[in-house]
């Protein structure tokens, strides 16, 4: 596997990972309206949530989730219902921008709202289901273990993306920080789209082959 699929499957994980998606613009949004700490957070919470994803593809618990029309939409429509509740109270704490600065939510609340965030996205366990095996050596002793090397290194570029756009995030909102009316349009332009991403994803389909 690593002399004829690995480096093919570097350059395609390195490809996906630059590309924008939910979990960029998700960090994204945290990070403008609570800072860079908070951010961090999330991003590791969100690499957690993505392995969680990895180990249950790498023993069929995701293939199972997947194939039932009824766990699926259970699972989807958890994950659209906290992102939206997050939107909302990313909305609503506009008006209290200074204790978010002083870290009244905290790095463990991000943290774990990202692990939940990720962990409850059935269409990160369809990802990974429909990339890492095409990568897999078949005449490999360990599948399982191949599986969980390859969505391991896919939530290492992820995540790396997700804390350049943190540090990115970041400066943007320290060039606002002495603009506490612009702070609270930023921080409710974030609630916004957080929610936003909730919507999106209460209206994601099973995968056809699922």
């Amino acid at each position: 596997m690593i002399e004829t699929n690995f480096w093919p499957f570097l350059a395609a994980a390195c490809l996906i990972a630059a590309v924008p998606g939910p979990g960029i613009f998700y960090v994204a949004a945290r990070t403008l309206s609570e800072g860079r700490a908070c951010g961090f957070a999330s991003t590791a919470g969100t690499a957690l949530g993505g392995l969680v994803h990895v180990v249950a593809g790498s023993l069929g618990i995701s293939a199972i989730i997947l194939a039932s029309a009824e766990l699926f939409a259970a699972v989807k429509f958890v994950g659209a219902l906290y992102l939206v509740w997050l939107g909302i109270e990313t909305f609503r704490s506009a008006g209290r921008a200074r204790a978010l600065e002083s870290g009244a939510v905290g790095d463990k609340r991000a943290f774990r709202d990202g692990v939940l965030v990720e962990a409850l996205n059935p269409k990160t366990a369809a990802f990974f289901l429909a990339f890492i095996p095409q990568f897999l050596d078949p005449s490999g002793s360990n599948p399982t273990l191949q599986f969980l090397m390859l969505g391991a290194i896919s939530v290492t570029l992820n995540t790396l993306a997700d804390v350049a756009v943190v540090l990115m995030a970041s400066a943007t909102r320290t060039q606002l920080t002495g603009r506490p009316h612009l702070m609270r349009h930023l921080t409710h332009g974030s609630g916004v789209f957080i929610a936003s991403l909730g919507l999106s994803l209460a209206l994601a389909r099973r995968p056809a082959n699922g």
